[in-house]
């Protein structure tokens, strides 16, 4: 079959690829040897630059012409490059023979057995693979966690002073604000994106064992490692690792992957709570036109938006679970068994960025519903008795947590006339009565936020 969105293995290509539109141009096969001929391309200049005797006479003026090479990379260069590999068998090879061509073509032959000198493959790949992580999550990620952070914020702010029965162990709990609940999620957010920003995104950048030894022997007389951090750090704006073996350790990398799982994992959360809000019709949802709640009951209208979040989420987890525990794992100085793995970096993202895009479009759907909140406020009359009892032990009454407890804890429902009864019969002046009379569930709801 002809691959489409109807024939995709993955959801992520097929049901699901409008809501992970653009992560292609970063973690496709196609991105990835952009971004090798990229780190190739970057290299040979930082060398001309540097420059090596054999390069000094290298006409700068090419400079654009060698960039053109990835900044207008097409799919029949990235066709061109997997026909090498069909020969060499090896990918990053490739990439190194299709330029090669290209310097043939603009008689720049003397100069080619400088692309790729005295580098191997993880060199690229250990550049490459940070680069796409790094500019997806600047371009794709970030955007998206902030859009949902601020539609968020938008919410908290509009319900910042609506009384909400609060539930803890399940049970009816002192009111809070339906704001301040949202906001709750606003401030887990921004605290989990701070820690994710200050992870760096590093590279390997040193040869076949990490010591530059290729590098070393041929010109002794350059200070490498001086070279290699001035072109990973200023030039591709990485941070390179200064002791490695052949390979990143993937640390940091891990520890990204751990970030995003953590404020997926707050979405999670999030999901779980707005839809049991739905469940208590604290929220209605808005109908559209022609869609189908179930398929036997025509009354409902599903909280599906929040549920496929939560699975899209679950999924990225699992995956992210194992990219942070394998990939700083390598036997010695080097095995194989990253390669696979760094090739699915943006599988996780996907389902990600399709979670965040089902909570945006469901907390788009929701209706407050006033009524409701209301109501479950007035039917939860017990929940002042913490607030009368607090009242108590300021005025110095004995055993004032077991008054109220006799009160609310004995099956039977606790209404604003018994709570009034039990207020007039207390040992307190009228002026603190009158101070508890005041109290209901609707106005005992603390600081918002």
């Amino acid at each position: 079959m002809t691959l489409n969105s109807l024939t995709a293995i993955s959801p992520v290509d097929g049901r699901y690829r409008s809501k992970a539109a653009g992560l292609d141009e970063y973690f496709s096969e196609f991105a990835l040897i952009r971004y090798r001929v990229k780190v190739e391309v970057e290299y040979f200049i930082a060398l001309c630059e540097l420059p090596l005797p054999q390069l000094a006479d290298f006409d700068h003026k090419y400079f654009p012409t060698l960039r053109s090479f990835y900044e207008n990379f097409t799919v029949e260069n990235a066709e061109e490059i997997k026909d090498i590999e069909k020969v060499t068998n090896h990918d990053v090879k490739a990439v190194e023979y299709f330029l090669k061509r290209r310097f043939d073509e603009l008689d720049l032959k003397k100069f080619k057995e400088f692309i790729h000198f005295g580098l191997t493959s993880q060199d690229i790949n250990n550049v490459a693979v940070p680069l796409t992580l790094r500019d997806a999550n600047a371009n794709i990620y970030l955007p998206a966690m902030q859009e949902l952070r601020d539609k968020l914020f938008a919410m908290a702010e509009e319900w910042k002073d609506v009384p909400m029965l609060a539930h803890t162990h399940g049970q009816p709990a002192s009111p809070t604000h339906l704001g301040k609940e949202v906001y709750v999620f606003v401030e887990r957010i921004d605290n989990q994106i701070n820690n994710l920003k200050n992870i760096p995104f590093c590279a390997k950048f040193g040869g076949a064992t990490g010591n530059m030894n290729a590098h070393k022997i041929a010109y002794p007389q350059i200070e490498w490692k001086n070279f290699a951090n001035n072109y990973i750090n200023n030039n591709l704006g990485l941070t390179r690792l200064q002791t490695t073996t052949q390979i990143e350790h993937y640390d940091f990398m891990a520890a990204y992957f751990d970030a995003v799982k953590r404020i997926n994992t707050i979405l999670i959360d999030l999901a779980r709570d707005v839809w049991q809000y739905v469940s208590m019709e604290y929220f209605k949802q808005k109908i559209k036109a022609g869609e189908v709640g179930s398929s036997a009951m025509p009354h409902k209208v599903n909280p599906i938006d929040f549920e496929n979040a939560e699975g899209n989420l679950g999924l990225a987890n699992a995956i992210f679970e194992h990219l942070s525990a394998k990939l700083p794992i390598s036997r010695m100085q080097r095995d194989l068994t990253d390669s696979t793995v760094t090739r699915n970096v943006g599988v996780p993202l996907a389902h990600t960025m399709i979670a965040i895009a089902s909570l945006l479009k469901g907390l788009d759907k929701l209706i407050l519903n006033e009524e409701k909140l209301r109501e479950d406020l007035l039917n939860n009359y017990a929940v002042v008795a913490e607030a009368i009892q607090t009242i108590l032990r300021r005025e110095e009454v004995e055993g004032a947590y077991e008054l109220l407890k006799g009160l609310t804890r004995t099956n039977e429902k606790v209404t604003r006339e018994s709570i009034d009864r039990f207020i007039d019969e207390l040992p307190v002046s009228d002026a603190v009565k009158a101070e508890m009379h005041v109290i209901t569930p609707e106005n005992y709801t603390g600081y918002s936020f």
